[in-house]
């Protein structure tokens, strides 16, 4: 019993540290939200009061509404969001698998190949990026953001995933291929639920830049019908005036599917953390 509570304090260290970036990270978001049901001037005189029956104004969701298709940048945000994690996850989990479990010529340079992508910004090949989508056609469709994010986010994902794959039980494996099972459904079956926590870590940390990213749906997707929630708030930005009602009130609304998102894989996420700091 003794020789579990280091773990056990370690366990309750992380919580604790997780739990105050959780909230010093929140504290932006909580001045975001009540300044959006503010009017104008309670924004400026007033920032860190919540909306009262004297300064409460829903002009900002009201001006949201009507200008643009605000449901529709919301729509492509969701689409290019959720279709860039699936692929990431997917082809991350099997090149850390690969990487992780065969030994092959090469193994190591290609880990440090992929890991690249951490060390050096995508953002350096926007040019050649550009050039290539032009020439194949997909300028101005939300497949260019979902290709463009997927390779940002595969170098993080195989580099965290790989170090999780390496602690799953050779045992298991080798049992399941004494039993037949193709290396397709060892990792489907067996690898993949034993690293849940590690995928949702890396689904988290994928999630925010790709929903918060302004630089690509610049690039690759300015059109009216496939802008993102972040590109379509810039309509209320303007060089002189900014309406900052619609503005907040825009980015409050487009806080909800990443706190959604959040709190899905919160419990998977502080099992990968907890798992980090006790091994």
């Amino acid at each position: 019993m003794r020789a579990t509570h280091p773990a056990k304090r370690q366990s309750i260290a992380a919580h604790a540290v997780l739990l105050t970036y959780t909230l010093i990270a929140l504290f932006p978001v909580f001045v975001i939200v009540i300044n959006s049901f503010k009017s104008r001037r309670a924004i400026f005189a007033e920032p860190l009061l919540p909306p009262l029956p004297g300064n409460f104004d829903l002009v900002g969701y009201a001006t949201v509404m009507k200008q643009g298709d605000f449901f529709q940048y919301f729509l492509n945000s969701m689409t290019v969001t959720c279709a860039s994690l699936f692929f990431v996850l997917l082809f991350g989990a099997m090149a850390a698998f690969a990487l992780s479990e065969y030994r092959f010529r090469g193994n190591m340079l290609m880990g440090l190949y992929l890991a690249l992508g951490i060390m050096i910004p995508i953002r350096l090949g926007t040019v050649a990026i550009l050039e290539l989508m032009v020439a194949s056609g997909l300028v101005n469709t939300l497949t260019s953001l979902v290709l463009v994010y997927t390779a940002q986010g595969l170098p993080l994902a195989v580099f965290i995933l790989s170090e999780f794959m390496k602690t799953v039980s050779d045992d298991l494996k080798n049992a399941g291929r004494i039993d037949g099972l193709s290396e397709y459904r060892i990792f489907f079956t067996l690898v993949l639920p034993l690293v849940r926590p590690a995928m949702a870590t890396v689904a988290v940390f994928t999630m925010i830049p790709i929903w918060n990213d302004l630089w690509f749906p610049l690039i690759l997707a300015p059109s009216e019908e496939v802008k993102t929630i972040t590109l379509g708030s810039q309509v209320f930005i303007g060089q002189f005036v900014t309406n900052w009602n619609a503005v907040l009130s825009a980015l409050s609304l487009a806080i909800i599917p990443v706190l959604v998102l959040y709190l899905i894989f919160s419990r998977q996420l502080i099992r990968g953390i907890t798992a980090g700091a006790v091994k």
